[in-house]
């Protein structure tokens, strides 16, 4: 009995946990990083904030934790869809157009995770996610390398352009305004990065129409 009651107690404190971090998400979502308040999120979660600082004794760490939960989760989704790519290419191509598509679902999220200025001790949390997101890029690319299929180049450099290629084109400031043509800006993002990284015109085009657009929703 007092193993099962602690195993009950740890599944409802895990519970908590993930609903404070799920009303900070749905808040962001909303009104960007600066709208993320301890009182906002005990609201949105339906408990007292006594609570969520039992969780987070301060702002910035319900946010730290936030950034990482974001990166494990977009890096995940990435992941997912290149592996199940046919191809080292088209793999590539799945986990741009992944990585676009999604942003773009929830660009005010993307841009608080990427690029919205916050408080300098949260920009090591945000840039091991870019760097996270850089390097899953490295990985393709050099998969796609030693398969044959791109040109010879430095993988960590090309991957890192590619990375500020996309938070720029999708969620940057220069970014165009997507609204109704989320498919055609992802669509015309990865096919520009593929020319980029060395895919020939017609076979990137080939890949970027035949590569789905991303669903997955987690």
């Amino acid at each position: 009995m007092p193993y099962r009651r602690t195993e009950n107690v740890a599944r409802r404190l895990a519970a908590r946990h993930d609903a404070i971090i799920a009303a900070a998400r749905q808040i962001v979502s909303e009104g960007g990083m600066a709208a993320v308040q301890i009182a906002a999120v005990a609201a949105r979660a339906g408990i007292a904030a006594g609570t969520v600082y039992r969780y987070f004794p301060a702002k910035t760490d319900l946010v730290a934790t936030l950034l990482a939960e974001i990166a494990e989760r977009e890096i995940g989704a990435l992941r997912r869809a290149a592996d199940g790519a046919p191809g080292p290419l088209s793999a590539l191509s799945a986990a741009i157009m992944t990585f676009a598509g999604r942003a773009l679902r929830d660009r005010r999220l993307a841009f608080a995770a990427i690029a919205e200025p916050v408080d300098a001790e949260l920009d090591a949390a945000r840039l091991a996610f870019r760097k996270s997101l850089a390097a899953e890029f490295a990985l393709r690319i050099a998969a796609a390398m030693t398969g044959g299929h791109l040109p010879a180049q430095d993988a960590v450099l090309a991957a890192a352009a590619l990375t500020g290629l996309l938070v720029e084109g999708l969620i940057g400031p220069l970014a165009p305004d997507a609204s109704g043509r989320e498919r055609d800006i992802v669509q015309s993002l990865t096919l520009f990065a593929l020319r980029a990284l060395g895919v020939a015109d017609a076979r990137a085009r080939g890949l970027v129409v035949q590569t789905k657009m991303p669903t997955d929703t987690h």
